[in-house]
């Protein structure tokens, strides 16, 4: 593009499970200095970091040969995350016009667990936004991102692809659907104030949930986020005291560890009337430790468990995909045309 040359490189869901995803992981305040590295490194001039629960993504744009700085850039970010082992094929890269292509999916919903949902431009642009910030994006990537995001906002306005319960708090509402015949008497807490824990608390009032119970290590924001649902706040190091009235647990935090282990669930539940607990872990790294899976009456579903429900939106918008992949490849020659030719050719790397 110009002499200037769009690579990718990144894990997801597609092709690798949360317990390699959340090594890749990287929090928003821990991004500018990734990208700061990639840029000293000579890697490329201009980069932007996209860490989601379903994918961990590094678009850069170099003046170099990509199929010389791929291989290069995938030995930086295996070092970088402190992933020593060979990742195969579960790491993926993309060069060129098959870069761009791939960023326009992702930012239109198409490359997501749950099919045409809505909450990954969000996630984009608040990526693109700290990389603007820490001025680690130039003439390129930022005509490629804005450029992506136009072309979200087409497909959503212009298919259905989006038609349905779309987001993962919605998909993870359906989840509890399936294991309590109603909500209308069950007691819910949100661990967590996010993005993501308000999407599904509101998600859960509006399929008739008794009442939620708000957790956050900001009181402040747990206090407006309940305030707002008609919920109740309570202090982060307080929540152990509810637990024998809740139901469902949805929890999505940014901590580094696991919030609720084996031990200590299994301490709580002696205290709590014998009867079905729902555990959703929507958190990139989980919050809640696999194993507590193995304790009695206990429900556990983190992001990559939301596939099955996810398949049954995917069936419903598979009419929907033809139109959007002819929107993504219109607006993908629209940038090729206005940056300049092409490069190189679309390129994609398996590595070994």
């Amino acid at each position: 593009m110009n002499g200037v040359n769009l690579i990718v490189l990144g894990v997801s869901h597609h092709s690798a499970p949360v317990e390699l995803r959340e090594r890749f992981a990287c929090s928003e305040s821990e991004t500018p200095a990734l990208l700061g590295r990639v840029r000293t490194a000579g890697l490329g001039e201009e980069a932007v970091l996209v860490s989601t629960c379903n994918r961990v993504e590094l678009y850069v744009a170099t003046g170099r040969p990509a199929v010389e700085v791929a291989p290069v850039l995938r030995d930086f970010f295996l070092r970088d995350r402190g992933v020593l082992e060979p990742c195969g094929r579960q790491l993926y890269g993309l060069g060129g016009i098959a870069a761009a292509e791939h960023l326009f999916r992702v930012a239109s919903g198409l490359d997501s667990l749950v099919l045409g949902e809505t909450e990954i431009l969000g996630q984009l642009k608040q990526a693109y936004a700290v990389a603007l910030r820490s001025g680690a994006t130039g003439r390129i990537l930022n005509k490629v991102f804005q450029t992506a995001f136009a072309a979200a906002k087409k497909v959503r306005s212009e298919t259905q692809i989006q038609r349905g319960n779309t987001s993962v708090a919605s998909v993870a509402v359906d989840l509890a659907e399936k294991i309590f015949d109603r909500l209308s008497d069950r007691q819910v807490m949100v661990i967590g104030a996010g993005d993501t824990s308000e999407k599904t608390a509101r998600a859960l009032l509006s399929r008739g949930a008794h009442s939620v119970i708000v957790s956050n290590r900001s009181w402040d924001r747990a206090a407006a986020l309940a305030e707002e649902l008609g919920g109740r706040a309570i202090h982060f190091d307080e929540w152990e005291q509810e637990f024998g009235r809740l139901d469902i647990i949805i929890s999505s935090t940014s901590a580094p560890h696991f919030i609720l282990d084996f031990s200590r669930l299994q301490r709580l539940l002696a205290r709590r009337p014998s009867r079905p607990l729902l555990l959703v872990d929507l958190a990139v790294p989980r919050d809640i430790d696999p194993e507590v899976k193995r304790l009695d009456g206990v429900f556990l579903a983190n992001v990559d468990d939301l596939q099955a429900i996810a398949d049954e939106h995917v069936r419903n918008r598979k009419e929907e995909m033809a139109r959007c992949e002819q929107i993504i490849r219109d607006r993908v020659q629209a940038l090729v045309q206005g940056l300049g030719p092409a490069a190189i050719a679309p390129s994609r790397w398996v590595f070994e």
